[in-house]
């Protein structure tokens, strides 16, 4: 997948306000979710990946997004940031209104093929983070975990916390990438990736 144009389409709170993404055929495109804490830096990795500075607005005051935004990437495949969770100095309202907005999402989302998982590499998973995966499995949607900031590491605590975390998920097949928008790391294998579970996806729909 060539890089050439991401385009910011709308952000939505409700299910009916999601958008119906279609290519220039016709066709409802593909729809990949960005999950993660806070400040794991889903803002960051999208604006990486698209090829963009800006396109992704940064927030300095993590958890203020609380709604989902919408994307797309060559009208070949949409993706949709999710808010943050976790944050400690948001307020209790905010906190509960998240769960349901990213359950909702999850479940009534139909086009939802894949799920980019977010991850601190210098954090291990909490009770949030092991919720969340048993939402998306739950969901049977793909996930692909992304450990970001691992410029933030040397060789040997990379490989150190990777295996930690892999094996707090204790799962079997889980699939990661080890990411950093600054260093430009990862960006390529994780596009690979996206790629492969989007035809796994469809493959397993026309069979």
């Amino acid at each position: 997948m060539i890089k050439t144009k991401a385009q910011f389409i709308k952000t939505a709170v409700q299910p009916k306000d999601y958008p119906v993404l279609r290519d220039e055929s016709g066709n409802i495109l593909p729809e990949v979710a960005v999950v993660g804490r806070s400040n794991v830096g889903k803002s960051t990795l999208l604006n990486h990946l698209f090829n963009a500075k800006n396109l992704v607005k940064t927030s300095s005051t993590p958890g203020k997004t609380q709604a989902v935004n919408f994307f797309t990437l060559n009208d070949e495949v949409a993706f949709a940031d999710l808010p943050g969770y976790g944050y400690a100095e948001v307020p209790d309202s905010v906190k509960k209104q998240w769960g349901p907005l990213i359950r909702t999402y999850l479940e009534k989302r139909e086009t939802l093929k894949l799920i980019l998982f977010l991850l601190d590499i210098r954090r291990k998973p909490n009770e949030d983070d092991l919720k969340f995966m048993e939402w998306a499995l739950h969901s049977k949607k793909a996930v692909i975990l992304v450990l970001t900031k691992v410029d933030k590491v040397n060789q040997t605590e990379k490989k150190t916390n990777t295996k930690q975390i892999v094996d707090a998920f204790n799962l079997e097949n889980l699939h990661y990438v080890l990411y950093s928008a600054l260093k430009n790391i990862g960006n390529k294998e994780l596009m690979h990736h996206i790629q492969q579970a989007l035809k796994d996806e469809q493959e397993q729909e026309d069979g």
